[in-house]
């Protein structure tokens, strides 16, 4: 999706930062919220006065996001695209991808729904469940699950207390588990 105006360049990232974010910590994160250079150049175009050197400013630095853009070295982002990397993410504790957010801390997900796309007991006795966007997350407390979970069973998977994380698989009891994938 291609957004204009001075909204897109509130939600632009570079996208090997975003890859790299669990092993910047969040001092590093934090300098994100600065627009990249490229980014920069075409909001200082706005300083201009004179109609002519302003837009021959703009052009000058859409160009330079173009190329960015082309050689990956700068990525937009839109609200969609955000809410879709916290739901993809849930149950993973990054702090560093807050500056997704934009400031926007109505955006954070306590809660996801999804489907068993496989479930196995490991050899303690834990289930272990696949779901369908092909997110794993294991049993952690000895919660007994009847039925037993099994692919195309509906899941919620909630944000508990203390940055834990309670699993329900159709009609059994929520059960404490993490994320491992």
């Amino acid at each position: 999706m291609q957004r204009t105006g001075n909204a897109a360049f509130g939600a632009t990232a570079l996208a090997l930062a975003a890859l790299a974010l669990p092993q910047m910590g969040l001092a590093a994160a934090s300098k994100l919220a600065t627009p990249p250079p490229v980014v920069q150049q075409v909001l200082d175009c706005r300083k201009l006065t004179d109609s002519e050197q302003r837009l021959a400013c703009y052009d000058k630095a859409v160009d330079g996001m173009a190329q960015a853009q082309a050689k990956g070295d700068l990525v937009t982002v839109d609200r969609q695209q955000r809410q879709a990397l916290h739901h993809q993410a849930f149950g993973f504790n990054l702090p560093a991808l807050s500056f997704f957010n934009g400031g926007d801390k109505s955006e954070e997900i306590n809660e996801i729904t999804a489907k068993v796309a496989a479930a196995s007991m490991d050899p303690s006795g834990k289930w272990v469940i696949r779901l369908d966007d092909g997110a794993t997350w294991r049993q952690i407390d000895d919660t007994v699950l009847e039925p037993d979970p099994h692919a195309g069973s509906a899941v919620t998977i909630k944000r508990g207390m203390a940055g834990g994380y309670f699993l329900k698989v159709d009609r059994a009891p929520a059960f404490r588990a993490r994320r491992e994938n």
